[in-house]
């Protein structure tokens, strides 16, 4: 018998991506609101309660009103916003976070998706700390692009529409100048961080695709651990893991650059070690809109409903 999953929001980015992943499969029914009736509260909550599983693709504060609205304990819920991502009683759906937390997810009734540039700084420095190579209070400093659909429908239409008035032609747009980005608290509580990280986020122009870069001045360390040792800390934490993938410190040190769409269209992360004894540069590509979002979200579905881990995201 198939599950129901009813999608809140799948109108947007998020929403059709994911919508996309599950159409066809056997194991899958979707359950879609009509048009005309999004914003009746009534049709919404009979919706949100009568499916197995719910993604909410809505903004923060449309999130929490959604989960106000189910009373139904056996619906289990995912969250792609950032609200519940830092909040007790949900639990954080990146599956390779950290050993057992695959079950976790599989057991909860209420799972927060990841932010998709958390997922790479939270994907490199997580097994450093977890391993001691790195201490828990260090200042870790996080540089990272995204493609323009990571802000969603108006910063699409701002790249993409050239009839208006907001149209845009650069090429690489820095923000959250004011140091107080959203996805911060995140990254601190999901990295095991015992204060906040740096972060300077951008936006390229090109659709989707993301580079997350850790810099570590190691040599500043008390015990400068080896850059082998930074790498094998990471290499051993992904060891058995399909959708995150390690490159060997070889095929790092041949490459002069990395496209930030390498893995677009896909669930997966490839993570990379540069530098030297000295001094690391970590390195994490992935699809914003994949492995950061939809596809990750995809992923939780699975584990929440008891079906193939990588149903859906081949």
């Amino acid at each position: 018998m198939s599950a129901k999953v009813f999608i809140d929001g799948e109108a947007g980015t998020t929403g059709l991506q994911i919508r996309e992943r599950l159409e066809g499969r056997r194991d899958i029914e979707l359950v879609s609101i009509d048009p005309a009736k999004r914003k009746d509260a009534d049709e919404r909550k009979r919706l949100l309660n009568g499916a197995d599983a719910v993604i909410l693709c809505l903004p923060d504060d449309a999130a929490r009103e959604a989960v106000a609205l189910i009373e139904n304990d056996a619906v289990k819920v995912i969250d792609a916003s950032t609200a519940y991502r830092v909040a007790e009683g949900w639990t954080y759906g990146f599956a390779e976070l950290a050993k057992g937390q695959r079950e976790k997810i599989a057991a909860s009734k209420r799972i927060s998706n990841p932010g998709c540039y958390p997922t790479g700084f939270i994907g490199l420095v997580r097994p450093l700390v977890d391993a001691g190579i790195l201490p828990r209070g260090w200042q870790f400093f996080c540089n990272a692009v995204s493609g323009y659909s990571g802000g969603g429908k108006a910063m699409i239409a701002e790249f993409e529409n050239t009839g208006a008035p907001e149209y845009t032609s650069v090429p690489y747009r820095i923000y959250g100048l004011t140091q107080q980005h959203k996805h911060v608290p995140e990254m601190q509580v999901q990295a095991g961080l015992s204060r906040p990280p740096v972060f300077a986020p951008s936006v390229g122009r090109y659709y989707k695709g993301m580079i997350v870069e850790v810099p570590l001045a190691l040599m500043a360390l008390p015990q400068p651990p080896k850059l082998i040792e930074v790498h094998g800390a990471i290499a051993s934490h992904y060891a058995d893991e399909r959708f995150v993938e390690v490159a060997s410190l070889a095929e790092a040190a041949s490459l002069k650059t990395l496209s930030p769409e390498g893995l677009n269209g896909t669930n997966r992360m490839k993570l990379f070690v540069f530098g030297h004894d000295g001094e690391a540069r970590l390195v994490a590509l992935l699809d914003n809109l994949g492995k950061g979002a939809s596809g990750a979200a995809v992923q939780n579905l699975n584990l929440a409903l008891g079906l193939g881990e990588g149903a859906g995201l081949s």
